[in-house]
């Protein structure tokens, strides 16, 4: 732990396929120690070959010391996980789905001398038209703040004009709103007026010689043909991309932001 009185916050952005695992598996205790970090959300839905998540991939990513893993639109594809969603409270898919479907939006988790929530939101510009994102961000947060002042929000999106949109709309209110889904790290982190840490994409856990993690051939002739071809996650060395976040543990407002993006030669 950094100081007694801050919490250092490591998100990393969306595991794709083996790639972005087999980075996971090597990196993230390197990084971990390197920024002294407290706890650590990772988005996974990428993972089981660059759709949704595995129980066995969830297990393993918890083993590293994941503290809690987010999603998105593509949390739904791997049947043998459907069955978690209710059970593990670590594993959040985005909270302004219908409330029949299954799993949870949120969740607070004991980390050290701390309560840290994580709140996991989807974005409607260009995706599935679900409930609106900004009042039900708002609903979650005051229901959280009753807990914790530590609140991490990932924020699911393609657009980034909403992005950014909802930063604002809950600047002062968490202590950090990230982006995920574009799988390119954006450079304009910074933190907002009301001390809320932003970023519009975390960026890829995956391959980086890739067209958003995909390998490039297939991704060209989709281009050319305009025919619905199946993406194929690329083999080349990975990636990990993300922000630490040095948070004030009793006011929850955010101190610092730093991007990070390392590359592995395996």
């Amino acid at each position: 732990m950094a100081d007694a009185k801050t919490c250092v916050a490591l998100l990393l952005g969306d595991v794709c396929g083996q790639p972005g695992s087999r980075a996971l598996f090597i990196g993230l205790h390197t990084l971990v120690k390197d920024y002294r970090a407290d706890v650590v959300v990772v988005n996974g839905e990428n993972a089981a070959n660059g759709f949704g998540l595995s129980a066995a991939l969830m297990d393993q990513f918890f083993s590293l010391g994941i503290n809690v893993i987010t999603s998105g639109n593509h949390i739904w594809q791997q049947d043998d996980l459907r069955g978690l969603l209710d059970s593990e409270k670590r594993l959040l898919r985005p909270a302004n789905y219908p409330p029949q479907a299954p799993g949870h939006g949120s969740v607070v988790v004991d980390i050290k001398n701390y309560k840290v929530a994580v709140l996991n939101l989807q974005g409607r510009q260009s995706m599935p038209s679900i409930d609106c994102p900004f009042r039900v961000g708002v609903d979650q947060v005051q229901r959280l703040k009753k807990q914790t002042p530590i609140i991490l929000v990932d924020f699911h999106a393609e657009n980034s004009e909403e992005k950014e949109a909802i930063a604002f709309h809950l600047d002062g209110k968490v202590s950090a709103v990230v982006g995920t889904h574009t799988h390119v790290q954006t450079a304009d982190e910074k933190i907002l007026p009301g001390k809320t840490a932003y970023i519009t994409d975390l960026g890829l856990c995956g391959p980086s010689a890739s067209v958003i993690g995909s390998d490039p051939s297939v991704s060209i002739a989709k281009q050319l043909t305009q025919m619905p071809l199946r993406t194929e996650v690329a083999n080349t060395a990975p990636v990990l991309q993300g922000v630490c976040i040095t948070i004030d543990a009793a006011s929850g407002q955010a101190i610092s932001i730093e991007r990070f993006s390392r590359l592995y030669d395996i």
